[in-house]
Parts: C-alpha cells; sequence; structure tokens
C-alpha cells in the first residue's frame, strides 16, 4: 500500500509517494527524492545505536542532521 509524505525541504512544501518496499523509512525516501546522499549519515546513526542506551539520542540525531540539511515539517499525510 502506497503512503504519501509531506515535508518543507529549503522553505518549498513538497509531497512524494513513499512505498516500505524501496525505503526503509520516511527519512531515506525524501533525501532520495532531493538527491541528498546519506552515507555519512547512516555510519554514524550505527554507531549511536551501538553506544547509547534508548531511542531518543537517534532520534534527536536524525531530527538534527535533516534540519541541518534543510528539511522540515516531515510527516506521513493520513488518509
Amino acid at each position: 500500500m502506497a503512503r504519501r509524505i509531506t515535508y518543507t525541504f529549503k522553505n518549498q512544501p513538497r509531497e512524494i509517494n513513499f512505498a516500505k518496499d524501496k525505503y526503509h523509512d520516511m527519512y531515506q525516501a525524501i533525501a532520495a527524492a532531493e538527491g541528498i546522499d546519506l552515507t555519512n549519515y547512516l555510519s554514524m546513526v550505527r554507531q549511536i545505536e551501538m553506544t547509547s542506551k534508548g531511542s531518543a539520542s537517534v532520534r534527536n540525531f536524525r531530527d538534527q542532521e535533516f534540519a541541518r540539511m534543510g528539511f522540515s515539517d516531515i510527516y506521513f499525510i493520513k488518509e
């Protein structure tokens, strides 16, 4: 079942389709839609997952990194 993601990239609202079989999560989908390479980001996430005790630090890092890249207001559209 395809879903839709809405987000803002560099103050431009955008909307894309999302399929779970193509991307792991919505953050990888929006980065691919904008042509952003996540290789360094994903390696850092793996390191944080190995050293942190909870998922809050991973979420915090993800939110800060995507804000630094120019993304905001990222969410699934409920249909």
